[in-house]
This record gives C-alpha cells, sequence and structure tokens, in this order.
C-alpha cells in the first residue's frame, strides 16, 4: 500500500504564508519610507535648479558689462523661470534681497515643507 502522493502539506503552506507575511511586515514600511525619502530628494533637486538658475541669470548680467544687477531684478527672473515641470509645486519668493525656494508637493504627493534660499551676492 505504497502512496505515491504529489503536493504540499497544511503545515508547508502555512509557513510559507507565515514567512510571506513577515517580509511584507518588514519590507512595506521600508518601501513607503523610501518613496517618501525620494520625494524630498526630488524637492532639493528641484531647489537647486532654481538656484542655480538665479546665479545664472545674475552672473550672465554682471559679464554682460551692464555692471551690476538688482535683487528685484534676479528675484523676477527667478518667478518669469521658476517652471521645473509640473511634477513640482514650487513657489519662489522674495526674502529682502534673497529668493526662497519652497516645494510643497512631488508629483502629487505632499511632502513636508522643503525650501532652500539663495542669498543675493554682497561685495
Amino acid at each position: 500500500m505504497l502512496r505515491n502522493e504529489k503536493g504540499f502539506t497544511l503545515i508547508e503552506i502555512i509557513a510559507v504564508l507565515v514567512i510571506l507575511g513577515i517580509l511584507a511586515a518588514v519590507a512595506i514600511p521600508r518601501y513607503i519610507s523610501m518613496m517618501e525619502q525620494s520625494r524630498i530628494s526630488a524637492a532639493q533637486a528641484a531647489i537647486a535648479e532654481v538656484k542655480a538658475r538665479a546665479s545664472n541669470y545674475y552672473a550672465s548680467q554682471m559679464l554682460s558689462g551692464s555692471g551690476a544687477t538688482t535683487a528685484g531684478a534676479v528675484q523676477a527672473s527667478v518667478a518669469a523661470n521658476s517652471d521645473v515641470g509640473s511634477d513640482y509645486v514650487l513657489t519662489a519668493a522674495a526674502s529682502g534681497s534673497n529668493i526662497l525656494v519652497t516645494v510643497t508637493s512631488v508629483k502629487g504627493n505632499t511632502i513636508p515643507s522643503t525650501s532652500g534660499t539663495w542669498y543675493y551676492p554682497t561685495t
């Protein structure tokens, strides 16, 4: 009476499900945390882009021979060219002679307010 049965026992199936549950309990929160961190990093990159545009405008005005440019002109240039793509909700506002750049959303997901300041060069 040898039986040649094929398949898995109930214990084996339960053991696999327990292992998968433990892996999911660890992996899903880590994945969500990594996604949040990547959004913050993307926001910081967008801020750096706007700050680079402000520096580029300032430098091009200084090198054009016009002598100097005002903080208001740099702020107006950034306000006119602050679009870094539809993935970001970004504001660039004057803060004295400096520019405060803030990102509040990346790809439709609200993030903790991430900001950076472009400082008007002083001589």
